[in-house]
């Protein structure tokens, strides 16, 4: 090709040159059997055709020249060639005919071939068909399998394995489904199916929500009574606990201790009601990439519901729907602590901290206010008594519940205020109500519920019965007040917020017994309408108190959990008792002034007394008969149910006055004369009640008493006059050694009165002159003539 290209441009070259083609050129270009149009064409361009045309008709006649001269020099081959080119030519022909038939026969065999060829061909395409037609509905036939699966899980509530199956068709065979059609359907379809699931399973919510809300009354009322079973065996360990240290403070020697195996913390898992929906419709959402949404859905809810039950009812009172209202509110958080512990992420700590807060808030101010409202100490003890169980529950659910126990303490002042009301209304009543007369106990249990249940025994053996108890009906009564008293107080103090409060129940115990009672005892006691008995028995009473203030403390303690050997220390007793003392003496004082008022009417029978008789009298004048009378009786009332320093107190002072009104009685100015055999009257009155004052001093066991007076000492001033009136040396009197050996109880005045009225006295024998009167004046004390 590169030869041919250089003889072409070679005879180019020529041509342009010279004008025509070179001969050599064109005889190898058609030797070679090139294509001669290059060569034509420049002929043409330069305008020379016709001598291209001779130079073609020059190489022609060349060309023939050569092949007459090789024919010539061949001949003879060329016709045996010739000969055999003929045989070649009949071989020929039978060959063509040859060939001809067999072609005949290769094409109707070839016919029938291609007719089976084109049916195989025909048959592969229906085969690749049918092929991609059974391919196409397998796929079809799993995806309608697995949206008849749907189907299936939606009719049955499998919401979450009919989403993960509608994922398994969305992201494995919506891509292969081979019919657009059903493509394009389940396209639709999906997004119809996940919001028809969304909504069954909010409806289920929906429905729980309602559900929940009418059950939480029920989980709270349980809860609740679950603490308050779990708080009543508590109070018996504590029992047995202050039973069993009681008995070893005693001295017991057989002690049983055993072993608590039980249980005291109740099982959660008894407080049956069902998440279930709400763990579903929690998980759907999740799935459906809506948890947010759901949270926030589940807690507005949740708020509105509880905002809902934090509203009082304004047609019931609170008393009556107290008990609901908390249960309620308990029902409310024990859910919402399941449901934190449990439901993952669906409530957070911080959500179930500010629902809290509202509902404590709420709870507090209803509290306050309906605490404010009520005017029975009852109604606020039964309010909170359920607050505190309340408390209890939703404490061990990990709630703070100081605001509600800061409520109770800042009301116990009204409680025990309306509490003390109560009480002074009881404690008045029994006092008005009561005979004041002893006690009369016919049976043992009498003696148990009036006597050993108040630790009112003076001894621990069982008395005969019937049995005259020191004290009236009405002690007793008021130790059940009191009893019930401090059983109310621990009972709204208890399970506050502060563990010992021991002393704020003393402290209240100390206002009932010092504001209420002993007031009350008081009042009564400054009735002047009271007689001396009712008075003796209002004194002895008082005692019986004072000394129960004791179990009062120890009673108290008890209950507060306090061991009784704290509460045995000095230290640790009741103020009341000490002001119960001081007002028995107040009490002792009244009745000594009564027992005076009907000393004086007996001696009002002295008006009759003839004070100048001529002979004395025989058994001494006749009001001494009925003082001794009364006396007696007095004695031994009061022996029995006065202690030995009320009775020293009050004999000693009833003796003192008897002496007081003999005295006062001869210096009356209705006795204006006075002779020896009076004197020896007042002398045998004077031995009598002597000899009754020596007699009760013995058998009283005042001799026994530290401190007591000797009751003949009562009436030393009396009989130290009428020792001197009947002396024979009076004027002994004057010397003052004498004077304060025998005569040290005189006083100076009465002296000179009563002499001046005792005519039987020797002349001049006891300020007989009035030098000797003068100088006896001068001598007293204070006295100015």
């Amino acid at each position: 090709m590169a030869t041919k290209a250089r003889r072409r441009g070679s005879l180019e070259n020529g041509d342009k040159g010279h004008g025509a083609v070179d001969e050599l050129a064109l005889a190898s270009a058609i030797s070679n059997s090139e294509d001669l149009g290059p060569i034509i064409r420049a002929a043409f361009e330069i305008g020379k055709p016709e001598a291209l045309l001779h130079q073609l008709r020059n190489f022609v006649k060349k060309k023939e020249s050569e092949i007459e001269d090789l024919c010539k020099v061949h001949y003879e081959e060329f016709i045996h060639a010739v000969d055999e080119l003929r045989g070649v030519l009949v071989d020929a022909d039978e060959l063509k005919n040859g060939l001809a038939s067999e072609n005949s026969q290769m094409q109707d065999v070839g016919n029938a071939l291609l007719a089976k060829l084109d049916e195989l061909i025909e048959s592969h395409a229906i085969k690749k068909n049918l092929t991609e037609a059974i391919d196409s509905l397998k796929i079809c036939t799993s995806v309608m399998e697995t949206c008849v699966k749907t189907n299936e899980h939606i009719a049955n509530d499998s919401y979450y394995p009919a989403l993960k199956t509608l994922d398994v068709v969305e992201r494995d065979y919506l891509p292969k489904v081979p019919a657009r059609a059903l493509r394009l359907l389940l396209e639709k379809q999906i997004p119809i199916i996940r919001s028809y699931i969304e909504k069954r399973v909010s409806k289920e919510f929906n429905d729980w929500l309602v559900h929940i809300r009418s059950i939480a009354r029920e989980i709270g009322q349980q809860s609740i009574g679950q603490a308050s079973s779990a708080r009543k065996r508590e109070e018996e360990l504590r029992s047995r606990q202050r039973e069993a240290e009681e008995q070893s403070r005693l001295g017991a020697k057989d002690c049983v201790y055993m072993l608590e195996t039980e249980d005291l913390d109740e099982d959660d898992s008894l407080l049956k009601f069902d998440l279930t929906p709400v763990y579903r419709a929690y998980h759907i959402h999740t799935c459906l990439g809506l948890q947010d949404q759901f949270r926030d859905y589940y807690y507005k809810n949740r708020q509105l519901q509880l905002n809902s039950d934090l509203q009082i009812s304004s047609t019931q009172s609170f008393l009556e729907l107290h008990q609901t209202y908390f249960a309620q509110v308990a029902g409310f958080f024990i859910v919402e602590d399941r449901i934190l512990r449990t439901a993952g992420m669906l409530m957070t700590n911080a959500q179930v901290e500010n629902l809290w807060e509202t509902a404590i808030s709420k709870i507090s101010s209803v509290l306050q206010d309906q605490f404010s409202r009520m005017q029975t100490a009852n109604h606020l003890l039964i309010v909170k008594d359920y607050v505190s169980l309340l408390g209890a529950t939703l404490r061990r659910y990990g709630y703070q519940v100081g605001p509600l126990l800061d409520v109770l303490d800042r009301n116990r002042d009204k409680y025990h205020e309306l509490l003390l009301n109560d009480c002074r209304k009881q404690l008045n009543d029994s006092l008005a109500n009561d005979k004041y007369e002893q006690m009369v106990i016919r049976k043992e249990y009498e003696y148990k519920s009036n006597v050993l249940a108040f630790n009112l025994q003076t001894t621990d053996i069982m008395p005969a019965f019937p049995y005259i108890a020191p004290f009236s009906a009405t002690v007793p009564d008021c130790c059940r007040t009191v009893k019930s008293f401090i059983e109310d107080s621990v009972s709204f103090l208890s399970y506050g917020s502060h563990m010992d409060f021991y002393d704020v129940v003393k402290k209240y115990l100390d206002k009932l017994l010092i504001n209420v009672l002993n007031e009350a005892l008081l009042k009564l006691i400054r009735n002047m309408t009271v007689g001396v008995s009712h008075a003796m028995q209002i004194a002895a009473n008082m005692t019986v108190l004072e000394r129960s203030c004791d179990f009062f403390a120890q009673y108290a303690a008890q209950l507060c959990g306090i061991p009784l050997r704290f509460v045995d220390k000095p230290h640790a007793t009741l103020v009341a008792r000490s002001v119960l003392k001081s007002s028995q003496g107040a009490a002792h004082e009244q009745m000594l002034v009564l027992v005076k008022s009907k000393i004086d009417e007996f001696m009002q029978l002295t008006d009759d007394i003839n004070w100048t008789p001529d002979e004395a009298p025989q058994n001494g004048n006749e009001y001494l008969n009925e003082v001794i009378i009364y006396l007696e009786t007095l004695v031994s009332t009061a022996q029995q149910i006065l202690p030995l320093d009320a009775l020293d107190k009050v004999v000693s002072g009833v003796l003192k006055h008897i002496s007081d009104s003999i005295l006062a009685t001869l210096m009356s100015e209705d006795v204006r004369r006075i002779n020896a055999h009076a004197i020896l009257g007042i002398d045998a009155d004077l031995r009598v009640l002597e000899s009754f004052a020596d007699d009760r001093y013995r058998r009283s066991g005042l001799s026994e008493l530290q401190g007591a007076t000797n009751l003949r000492q009562c009436l030393m001033e009396a009989r130290q006059l009428v020792n001197l009136l009947m002396s024979n040396q009076p004027e002994l009197f004057l010397n003052p050694v004498i004077r304060e050996k025998s005569y040290s109880a005189l006083d100076y005045k009465k002296v000179i009165v009563i002499a001046e009225k005792y005519r039987d006295l020797p002349e001049n024998k006891l300020f007989g002159s009035r030098s000797s009167k003068n100088m006896a004046k001068k001598e007293v004390p204070g006295h100015t003539a």
